[in-house]
């Protein structure tokens, strides 16, 4: 599963944890967030991710 990272904070969205604290279950793609899903760090939206090299 591709991980992605926060260009503003460098949080790293992990698929396999998915974001408990948003009600993210651990197995959902970062394509599959919400649109409304914000870094939660920092708060940036979907858009400022960068998918990360395996």
């Amino acid at each position: 599963m591709q991980k992605w990272e926060c260009s503003v904070c460098g949080y790293i969205y992990d698929p396999k944890l998915g974001d408990p604290d948003s009600d993210i279950p651990p197995g959902t793609l970062f394509e599959d967030l919400p649109d409304d899903w914000v870094c939660p760090e920092c708060g940036a939206e979907k858009d400022m991710f960068e998918k990360l090299e395996d």
